[in-house]
This record gives C-alpha cells, sequence and structure tokens, in this order.
C-alpha cells in the first residue's frame, strides 16, 4: 500500500470517509481515486445545492410529478412532495459516484411525530423506486432527528427492513436509545448547528467525546449502530476522531484535507487515548428518558436539539416555496 500523501489519505487509514453534499461534482471529482462511501444530506444542504443554475431542470421536473402524486398520497401537501422528489433526484444522481449509503432527511416538521415521520420516511423511498426502478432500495438511509418520537419512528422502520440514522444527537441518552432501537448510525453533532448559520458563533461545548464514548459504548455492549460524527468546522477535529466508524465532511473540509501533506499531522486522535467506558443505559419508558435526557449536560443536549430542528424547519419552509419559483 502507498504511503499516505495527505490528511485525507491519513484520515482513511482508519475511519471511512463520507460526503456530505448534495453536488454531485464533489462526489465525482473529490472521490478520486478513492470513492467516499455514503453521501449524507438534510434540508439546509438540499436548498443551498437546489438554488443553484444547473438545477433548474431538477424543481422544473419534481412539479408536474408532486402534483400526480397528490392523489395518490391524499394527506400530503403538494409542496412537500415537492421538496422529497428534489432531494431524492440529487442524491440518485451522486449513488453513481459513492460505495454505500445515500442519505435523505424526513421532513422537520414531523420531529414529534412517530406516525408522520414513519409515513415520511416510507415515502422517501418510495420516491427512490418511482424514479429508478433499478435502484437498490437497501442503498437508502433516512435521517430522522433524534427526538423521542423520532428514535421511536427508526425502531419501526429498522423492523420493517428500512435503515435509519438518528441525527442532531448531542448526548449519551440519544445515543444509547438510538442502539437499542437498531439504528444503523448515529450523527453526535460536534457543533451545534448555529455554527453554520451565524459567523462568528463558536460552539465552546463541542461534542467531541461524545463520538468515542458512544463508539466505545457500543462495541462493549455489541450494538451494531456505528457512530457517523457530523457538523465540523475545522481539520483539527476531524483528524481528532480518526478511529471512529464513519465521518462526514463538507466539500471545504474535504478539499483542506487533500491539500494538507500528510507530513502536517501533529496531533493524536482522541481514539488513542483510554477512555472509560459509560455505564450501560436503559430506560423502562418514556417519562425516565425523558426526564434523563433533559438533565443531561444541564439541558444544553435538549437546547441545541430544538435549536437543529428550529432551523431546519426554516430550511423545509424555504424548499417549500421553491415549487412557486
Amino acid at each position: 500500500m502507498a504511503p499516505p500523501q495527505n490528511l485525507l489519505d491519513v484520515l482513511r487509514e482508519r475511519t471511512v470517509v463520507d460526503c456530505d453534499t448534495m453536488d454531485v461534482e464533489v462526489a465525482q471529482n473529490l472521490g478520486k481515486p478513492v470513492q467516499f462511501a455514503d453521501c449524507t444530506s438534510n434540508q439546509a444542504i438540499a436548498y443551498s445545492e437546489l438554488q443553484k443554475s444547473k438545477h433548474e431542470s431538477t424543481i422544473r421536473e419534481s412539479r408536474p410529478l408532486a402534483v400526480a402524486l397528490g392523489s395518490k398520497y391524499l394527506n400530503t401537501p403538494v409542496k412537500e412532495l415537492f421538496v422529497e422528489i428534489s432531494m431524492v433526484k440529487l442524491q440518485l444522481e451522486i449513488s453513481k459516484h459513492v460505495t454505500g449509503f445515500v442519505h435523505v432527511q424526513t421532513n422537520p416538521y414531523y420531529s414529534y411525530d412517530t406516525v408522520k415521520t414513519v409515513k415520511n420516511a416510507e415515502r422517501i423511498v418510495e420516491h427512490f423506486k418511482l424514479l429508478d426502478s433499478n435502484f437498490d432500495l437497501t442503498r437508502v438511509c433516512i435521517k430522522i432527528p433524534s427526538t423521542w418520537e423520532g428514535l421511536e419512528a427508526c425502531r419501526l422502520l429498522e423492523s420493517s427492513g428500512i435503515s435509519t440514522l438518528a441525527t442532531t444527537l448531542f448526548t449519551i441518552e440519544q445515543a444509547w436509545m438510538a442502539g437499542e432501537v437498531g439504528c444503523e448510525y448515529i450523527a453526535p453533532y460536534v457543533n451545534e448547528l448555529k455554527v453554520h448559520f451565524e459567523e462568528g458563533f463558536v460552539d465552546h461545548n463541542k461534542a467531541m467525546d461524545l463520538c468515542v464514548h458512544a463508539h466505545r459504548l457500543y462495541s462493549a455492549n455489541k450494538v451494531k449502530t456505528k457512530v457517523l460524527p457530523a457538523s465540523l468546522t475545522s481539520t483539527d477535529e476531524i483528524m481528532a476522531l480518526a478511529g471512529v466508524d464513519h465521518i462526514t465532511i463538507s466539500p471545504q473540509l474535504l478539499q483542506k484535507l487533500i491539500e494538507t501533506p500528510a507530513s502536517e499531522k501533529t496531533k493524536a486522535s482522541l481514539f488513542d487515548s483510554e477512555v472509560e467506558i459509560p455505564p450501560m443505559l436503559s430506560f423502562t419508558n418514556e417519562p425516565e428518558y425523558r426526564i434523563a435526557f433533559t438533565l443531561s449536560g444541564k439541558g444544553e443536549g435538549e437546547r441545541k436539539l430544538t435549536q437543529a430542528i428550529n432551523i431546519f424547519c426554516e430550511m423545509q419552509t424555504k424548499l417549500e416555496a421553491m415549487i412557486n419559483h
């Protein structure tokens, strides 16, 4: 095996690298000579991507299909179907240039409704089949915010054969519940979502240790769920997590990793140190979990989760407005 040339090569020696984008050119061009595994996404990424002029045809083609499907999904607004179809179209294109899952996030407005989230997820999978009858549906992973209701939706979806990722995850309580319900992945947000929307904002309570603790907790208890850190802001954060199962990285940070010679790696990974494995958690009922989650980190996890869902709801609204453009 050739020695690593840059930091991305160094990272790949220990961790599976995913791309956090809906830009097919990123997966196509930066995923060389080694393709990325998964392609993650969310409403903010979708909104940013669909504003590009090259996607005028995607929007134009999604409108009539959404209207046509309105008669099939009678209780679902056409503008919501439009968003789902547009996101699926983008991920189908990217699927040709990655080797693993393509991720689509459910409507964040359903974050506190298990039934609606399950129906939303099932509908997204159906869109993949409708748009490409030959697409392997086992490559679809549904991202769901890590509320109690969202995690219960993950439980139901996993039992029916649909892979899920518990996203916007900030506490060990959420991580343990996600493992119990059988999620394929969790996405701990290293930085709260606000860092990507408010210039100059810095998260001084990063979830770096949570990534390590969750990874060790799953390994020690033979839980299938894999840890996939997200919401990273620097190459230092990324390299400090070398050794985690997967990691999803934005185009800008991927480019920095590629441009930085392997010799410039100086800091050790958090996975190189011995960390005490957190005790197994077991919640016998919903109120017990909710109390534990609310108290975790003096309420910081709950605050960050609520804030993230609110931001994603704003992005969902902006996406739905695109049907009229």
